[in-house]
Formats: C-alpha cells, sequence, structure tokens
C-alpha cells in the first residue's frame, strides 16, 4: 500500500498523482493520511484502484467517481459521491448533506446517517444508509435506489421520478407524487442483495417501499394544484 500524507503533500498532488495511474499499473492500494477534513479529496478517479481515507474529508470526497474503491474511516462533508459513475465509496462515520448527488452509477455505502437531500436528483446511483436520512432526501431522484435503514425526514422523494425508496423506521413526510408501493416479494430479495453487497446487516422484511405516482410527468389541469 502507498501512503500518500496530506501534511506533506498538497491536495492538488494527491488528486494528480491518483488520477494519474495508468492502466494495467501494479500499484492498486491508496492510503490518505491526516486528511484532516480538507475539501475534494480522490475526486475524478478513471482508475480501479482503492483507496482508504484515514480520517475525515470535506467537500465532494470522491466526486465524479469512475471505478475506483474509496473507503473513508470518518465522517464526509457535503455531496459526498457528487456525479459519481461507478465504483464504490464507503463510508463508516455519518454523511453531510447531499450525499450521493445526481449519482449515475456505483454504490455510495454511509454506515451512520445522512443529512438533508441525500440523492437529490440520483440518475441511477444505489445509496445505502445504515443510519437516517434528513428532510427532501430523493428530490428529483431519477433512477437507481435509496435504502434508508433508519428514518426519514419531511418531503421525502419530492418530484420523484423513477427511482426506488426502501425505508426501515419512520417517514415525517412524503413529497410531491411521492407515494408508498407494495412491498413484494421480488423487491425484498433485490433489496436483501443490495444490503448484502453493501455489507450492511438489515432485514429485508422491516422496510417498506416509495415511488413515484406518476401524476407529474405531464402537465394535466385535474393536478395544477399539485405542481
Amino acid at each position: 500500500m502507498t501512503t500518500l500524507d496530506l501534511a506533506q503533500i498538497t491536495l492538488r498532488e494527491l488528486n494528480s498523482r491518483l488520477q494519474g495511474i495508468a492502466a494495467g499499473s501494479n500499484e492498486r492500494d491508496f492510503l490518505v493520511a491526516n486528511p484532516e477534513g480538507a475539501h475534494s479529496i480522490a475526486v475524478g478517479l478513471t482508475q480501479p484502484i482503492r483507496v482508504t481515507v484515514d480520517g475525515h474529508t470535506g467537500f465532494y470526497c470522491g466526486g465524479m467517481n469512475q471505478q475506483a474503491e474509496i473507503l473513508v474511516k470518518g465522517h464526509v462533508g457535503p455531496g459526498v459521491g457528487e456525479n459519481m459513475m461507478s465504483g464504490r465509496i464507503h463510508v463508516t462515520g455519518n454523511a453531510s448533506q447531499g450525499a450521493g448527488a445526481t449519482g449515475q452509477g456505483g454504490l455510495l455505502v454511509v454506515e451512520g446517517s445522512a443529512s438533508s437531500r441525500c440523492g437529490i436528483s440520483m440518475k441511477g446511483i444505489n445509496i445505502v444508509v445504515g443510519g437516517s436520512v434528513g428532510h427532501m432526501s430523493a428530490f428529483m431522484a431519477q433512477s437507481g435506489a435509496l435504502v434508508v435503514c433508519g428514518d426519514a425526514g419531511s418531503s421525502l422523494g419530492d418530484s420523484i421520478y423513477e427511482a426506488r425508496l426502501y425505508v426501515a423506521g419512520s417517514v415525517e413526510s412524503l413529497g410531491s407524487d411521492c407515494v408508498e408501493k407494495e412491498m413484494t416479494q421480488h423487491h425484498k430479495e433485490k433489496l436483501a442483495r443490495l444490503l448484502d453487497q453493501a455489507g450492511i446487516k438489515a432485514d429485508a422484511k422491516r422496510f417498506r417501499r416509495y415511488g413515484s405516482a406518476r401524476k407529474l410527468y405531464n402537465f394535466h389541469v385535474d393536478n395544477a394544484d399539485a405542481y
């Protein structure tokens, strides 16, 4: 494992090093030491490398990730995994607002809780939260899945499209066009596989499923008050 110490190199040098890994390189495991809450750690990675961040990070950790596997041993600031395309980001602590925002693929795991707007405008990413999420989570979520093992704040799934939402605990309120849906055996099996992939121990049978009522796709005068 190669250690990159942010007490000795700059953030720009760190990211340039990780982004510059050539395809087929034998270097595959990296440890980022002394992150000290720095912003934009391990962003824009395009190779299937493994990066362990030993401590807390600031904004946009792992943003635009492609293929890389990123483990954060601590808490993360706003926008972790923002616009990630593929790969995996695993946070052992809590995440601030906007976790997985606009994510188009890959898996984001937060062992703790996530703040407001978790999964906002998600476009294919799978997000598994071991704790709870804040208000307006999955706002305008288009595809992918948001799994919440705890509770969800107000306006869950507001203006949702075709993303799948699973919540084990209570939901303060649902947003516009978001409704509870039947949790079939098929959904339970898919959820169980996703929980297993995330390494989160939870019983899929305890979850409820939410999704779009599909009334906001096109303007209809009878639904004018909902817009």
